[in-house]
């Protein structure tokens, strides 16, 4: 099929230092398409979650985004991050205000909308996400995983071309993960584009339709998931998974 492009990054460098964390990423994702990324820890995938984003600066490379390269700073950025839904390990989620005040907050600043219309946006993605009955509460009452879908219906309330997940489950009960997972199942279903890095084989399986797999801040493979599962073609793939798939 052909692809339309959403997301692509050409030759993107990332150094912290010395340390080259990211070296000559080529990556395109497209519209609709969802994306797995796994490595090994320090391979680099938050980093090139975060540059998607320009939370990171690269020293060289392109990043585009719907055609659009990434603005450097300013309203056209801020813009930017409001097409690009992003959901991080930790939450995030404002402490002093309620569930429902979180998810409108953005809705209110970054996209112009009256209180009332924003209230009703963010009480249906609530609904979605599966904790509407938790509106008026505060974060702190909330388990992690619930206050990992406000997050989620957070991003989506922003209307997001694409959205970014940056282990939405690490920092999750075991319990919790699959209620978190579920929504991001759904969205995929919906055809919401997006790049998942995760240590979530399951979902990596069964959701993606590719998975990337990075180490030493390279993309080392870039395969169908049913394919780089059965039958990687890298020494380091095979070995990282056989690591990973005993557990």
């Amino acid at each position: 099929m052909a692809i339309d492009p959403l997301i692509e990054l050409r030759d993107v460098n990332k150094y912290f230092g010395d340390l080259h964390v990211l070296r000559d990423i080529d990556l395109t994702v497209g519209r609709g398409e969802v994306v797995v990324v796994i490595g090994p820890s320090g391979s680099g995938k938050s980093t090139l979650c975060r540059a998607i984003n320009r939370l990171e600066t690269i020293q060289s490379g392109t990043i585009v985004l719907d055609g659009q390269p990434l603005p450097e700073e300013g309203k056209p950025l801020a813009r930017l991050r409001a097409d690009v839904g992003m959901v991080f390990q930790s939450f995030n989620l404002f402490a002093h205000k309620t569930v429902l005040q979180n998810v409108s907050l953005g809705q209110i600043k970054a996209r112009g909308r009256r209180r009332e219309d924003a209230d009703k946006r963010s009480r249906e993605l609530l609904d979605r996400v599966g904790v509407a009955d938790q509106m008026d509460k505060y974060p702190a009452q909330l388990s992690g995983g619930q206050q990992q879908r406000v997050a989620i219906a957070r991003a989506l309330a922003m209307e997001p071309k694409a959205m970014l997940f940056d282990e939405p489950t690490s920092a999750l009960d075991p319990e919790m993960i699959n209620e978190v997972l579920e929504v991001m199942r759904q969205l995929a279903r919906e055809g919401m584009t997006m790049i998942v890095v995760t240590h979530e084989m399951g979902f990596a399986r069964s959701a993606a339709n590719r998975v990337v797999f990075m180490s030493d801040g390279r993309i080392v493979e870039d395969r169908i998931p049913e394919e780089f599962f059965t039958n990687p073609t890298s020494a380091r793939a095979r070995d990282f998974l056989s690591k990973i798939l005993k557990h």
